[in-house]
C-alpha cells in the first residue's frame, strides 16, 4: 500500500445507516480487517443487537486501489454520542450519514455544529435515495438551513417511476446506473436529463468559483474549465472547511459506494493536514491521542490511539497532560487485537498501547510533554441512579471497577453522597447507566442495583418557640444533671444555624455553653419531619446546673430535649431542592417543553431563542429536583432524542400539600 493510511469517521443521527454503510463498504472492497473496541466486538455487537443501537466506536481498516482507510463508526445516539468525541479530533475526515427527511434536521444539526466546532473535514451522504420521497433540491435546501458552511450538490439522481435508478455526477459530467451490491455502470447521460444536469452543473461551479477567481473568469466568459480544476477545487473546498459536497446512495442496497470511495481518495486530507489543523509540527516528538480505553480482567488496561506524529515504541517513556509520566507496556494492532506484540506503532496507524496509566479518553500523549493536551469537555450529566452492591463482600472492589468504568467514559462521573448517604452514578441518560451497570457486571464481575437518587429534603420552621429541657439521673456516686430553657425562631433561607447565648447572671456556667450547642447541632441533623433543620437561631435564654453533678454529657441532652419540645411547637415545614434548569430544544418542541416543565411543578423564566442555532430555542426554568431525575427521559421523547438540559442548585422552597405528604409518607 502506498502512503499513510487515512483516518475516516462515520457520523450521523442514529438510525441513519452509519453501521450499513461501514458493512457495505467493506463488502465493496472485499479486503482489510474490522474490529470493534480492542477485541470486544462480539460483547459490543451482542449489546448493540440487545439495545438496537451502537453504543461504542466500531473501526474497520479497508484497502482501496493504492490507499488505505481506517473507518471509524460512531454512535448516532445523544446518549453516547461522547465515544465520538475523542475520535473525531484524530480524523482526517468526517462522512456524514443522513436521510432526505426534515423531521431528522435538528439531530442533523448536532452532528453538523460538533464537526464545524472541531474543524473537522466533511462531505455529506444523502443515504436511502432508493426510498425518497421528495426531491434532492428540496433536500438540499432543508439540509442548508443546519449547516454553516453551503453544500454542493454533486450528484442528482435519474428517478424512474419515483424510484431512484441511477446517478448524474455533475463535476464527471457522467451518468451511471445503480446495480445493487456492485458498482455502477457508466450509461449516456439521458436527453430528458440534460436541461436539469446543466442548470445543477452551473450551480455547482458557481459555489466553487467562489473562492477560484479563475473559475469565475471561465463562467462569466462560457469558457469550459478542466475537469482537473473542478477536481481540484472540490478537493480544497473539503480540506478547508469552505463548502461542503454532497453525495447520494444507499448503503442497504450497496448504491453510490465507489463514487464515496473515490471521492475521499483524490479529496479527503491527510495526516499532514490534520496535524495542522491540530497545531501539531510536521516534525518532532512522536505524539498520539487515545481514542478509547478499555480495562480486562486478564490483561488491565488498553489505550487504543490515532499516532499523529512520529513512531513510538515499545517501552518508551511517554508525558500525558498534567506532568504525567508512563512507559509504554506494550503495542497491538488495533484492528487484530488476537495478533502478537509489534515493536513500532507508526504514524498515521491506530494501535493498542498497554499500560498508559494516567492516560485518559482524549488525551494526547507524546515523548515530549509540551505537545500534551488534557481530555476532552464531556457533557454535564443528565441522569442519576443510586447504586449499591448486591453482595456485601462487593464494597471495595466496586469502588476501583467504578474508577475504571469512568477512565473508560468520561462522560460517566460518580459521587460519594453523605446526606444522603448513597453513592450515585451519573451519565447522559437511561440507556447509557443500564448499559454502564451491564459492564460493571460483565466487564468487571460487580453486579450492583440501582433505584432513583434521594432527595436531599431539609425542613426548617415558621414561628418562634421555646423549651425547656431539664436532664436529672442519680446512679450513685456522680449524678448527671442540666437544666436549659431555649428559644427558636427561623431565619431567611441559606442562613443555615446560628446559635446565641443570652443567658445573665452565670445561670449557666460559660464552660457548659459550648455542651448546649453542641447538643443543638446534634438534634438538628434530625428534626420532628425526620430531616436535617436548617435556617433557624437557637438562643440560650436560662438554665441550671450543679457543682457536682452537671457535666458537658448532661448539658448536651438538656439542649436536646429542650429542642424536642419547642420545634414541634414552631411550625415546622419541609424544604425542597429547587434547580434553574436551561433546556435546550428544537423550536418546534418548545410548547410542548414548557408543559413538561409546568407539569413537573416547574415554573417558566423565560425562553428564547438559541443564539446562532436556527431553528432552536433556549427554555429557562426552575424545577425542583425531585422532578427532574427522569426529566431528560420524557424530554427526548417529546424531541426526537435530541433535547438536553444543565441544571444547577438554586435555593431551597417550602414544600407543602400532598407532595410533602407524600414525602413525609415515605420517610
Amino acid at each position: 500500500m502506498v502512503g499513510q493510511p487515512r483516518c475516516i469517521a462515520l457520523v450521523g443521527p442514529s438510525q441513519s445507516g452509519k453501521t450499513l454503510l461501514l458493512e457495505a463498504l467493506q463488502r465493496r472492497c472485499r479486503s482489510g480487517e474490522n474490529h470493534a473496541n480492542n477485541g470486544s466486538r462480539s460483547a459490543q455487537a451482542a449489546a448493540s443487537r440487545t439495545h438496537a443501537m451502537s453504543m461504542e466506536l466500531n473501526l474497520a481498516t479497508l484497502h482501496y486501489l493504492d490507499d488505505t482507510f481506517t473507518f471509524i463508526d460512531c454512535p448516532g445516539s445523544r446518549e453516547f454520542a461522547h465515544a465520538s468525541s475523542a475520535a473525531l479530533t484524530t480524523c482526517d475526515a468526517a462522512v456524514v450519514v443522513c436521510e432526505a427527511d426534515e423531521r431528522r434536521l435538528p439531530a442533523l444539526q448536532l452532528v453538523l455544529r460538533e464537526l464545524e466546532e472541531q474543524g473537522v473535514p466533511r462531505l455529506l451522504f444523502v443515504n436511502k435515495i432508493d426510498t425518497a420521497t421528495q426531491g434532492l433540491r428540496d433536500t438540499l435546501a432543508a439540509l442548508q438551513t443546519v449547516s454553516r458552511p453551503p453544500l454542493l450538490m454533486r450528484q442528482i439522481p435519474i428517478w424512474d417511476g419515483g424510484n431512484a435508478t441511477g446517478f448524474i455526477d455533475l463535476a464527471l459530467e457522467r451518468a451511471f446506473v445503480y446495480r445493487n451490491h456492485a458498482p455502477s455502470t457508466i450509461i449516456a447521460l439521458p436527453d430528458g436529463e440534460l436541461p436539469r444536469e446543466k442548470e445543477d452543473r452551473f450551480t455547482l461551479l458557481e459555489r466553487l468559483a467562489d473562492h477560484d477567481d479563475v473559475l469565475m473568469e471561465q463562467l462569466v466568459t462560457d469558457a469550459e474549465p478542466s475537469r482537473d480544476r473542478i477536481m481540484a477545487d472540490l478537493a480544497r473546498e473539503l480540506r478547508s472547511g469552505q463548502a461542503v459536497s454532497v453525495l447520494i446512495g444507499s448503503a442497504l442496497q450497496g448504491n453510490g459506494l465507489t463514487r464515496l470511495l473515490k471521492a475521499l481518495r483524490h479529496e479527503a486530507p491527510r495526516l499532514a493536514d490534520t496535524r495542522r489543523r491540530l497545531g501539531l509540527p510536521d516534525e518532532g516528538p512522536a505524539v498520539a491521542q487515545v481514542l478509547l480505553t478499555r480495562h480486562s480482567g486478564f490483561g488491565g488496561k488498553v489505550s487504543v490511539a490515532r499516532v499523529l506524529n512520529g513512531n513510538f515504541h515499545e517501552g518508551d517513556t511517554v508525558a500525558g497532560a498534567g506532568g504525567v509520566t508512563t512507559r509504554i507496556g506494550g503495542i497491538v494492532p488495533a484492528l487484530n487485537p488476537q495478533a502478537e506484540r509489534v515493536a513500532i506503532a507508526s504514524e498515521g496507524t491506530i494501535a493498542s498501547f498497554a499500560k498508559l496509566e494516567g492516560i485518559g479518553t482524549g488525551s494526547r500523549f507524546a515523548t515530549d510533554a509540551t505537545f500534551t493536551a488534557g481530555a476532552s469537555s464531556s457533557l454535564p450529566p443528565v441522569f442519576a441512579r443510586t447504586i449499591w452492591v448486591r453482595d456485601r463482600k462487593d464494597d471495595v472492589r466496586l469502588t476501583a471497577a467504578l474508577a475504571k468504568l469512568v477512565e473508560e467514559d468520561p462522560s460517566l462521573s460518580v459521587q460519594h453522597r453523605s446526606d444522603p448517604d448513597e453513592i450515585r452514578l451519573l451519565g447522559q441518560g437511561e440507556m447509557h447507566l443500564r448499559v454502564a451497570v451491564e459492564r460493571l457486571s460483565e466487564r468487571f464481575g460487580v453486579s450492583v442495583d440501582h433505584a432513583r437518587p434521594k432527595v436531599a429534603y431539609r425542613e426548617t420552621i415558621r414561628e418562634t418557640a421555646t423549651g425547656h429541657g431539664r436532664l436529672k439521673k442519680q446512679t450513685g456516686g456522680h449524678g448527671q444533671f442540666a437544666d436549659v430553657r431555649l428559644s427558636v425562631r427561623p431565619l431567611q433561607r441559606g442562613q443555615g444555624f446560628v446559635f446565641e447565648d443570652a443567658v445573665v447572671g452565670g445561670a449557666v456556667p460559660r464552660k457548659f455553653i459550648p455542651s448546649v450547642e453542641a447538643g443543638a447541632r446534634a438534634y438538628i441533623r434530625r428534626g420532628p419531619l425526620g430531616f436535617p433543620v436548617e435556617d433557624i437561631a437557637v438562643t440560650l435564654t436560662d438554665g441550671s446546673a450543679h457543682t457536682v453533678d452537671s457535666s458537658d454529657a448532661a448539658f448536651q441532652g438538656a439542649a436536646r430535649l429542650a429542642l424536642d419540645e419547642a420545634l414541634p411547637a414552631a411550625e415546622p415545614v419541609l424544604l425542597e431542592p429547587v434547580l434553574v434548569v436551561t433546556i435546550l430544544n428544537p423550536s418546534a418542541s418548545t410548547a410542548k417543553v414548557t408543559g413538561l416543565v409546568t407539569g413537573r411543578r416547574g415554573q417558566i423564566l423565560g425562553y428564547d431563542a438559541r443564539p446562532d442555532w436556527p431553528g432552536w430555542d433556549v427554555v429557562d426554568a426552575l424545577i425542583p429536583e425531585a422532578e427532574t431525575s427522569d426529566l431528560i427521559v420524557e424530554l427526548r421523547s417529546l424531541t426526537a432524542g435530541i433535547g438536553g438540559f444543565s441544571a444547577h442548585f438554586s435555593h431551597m422552597a417550602e414544600l407543602t400539600g400532598p407532595p410533602a405528604d407524600a414525602v413525609l409518607h415515605r420517610s
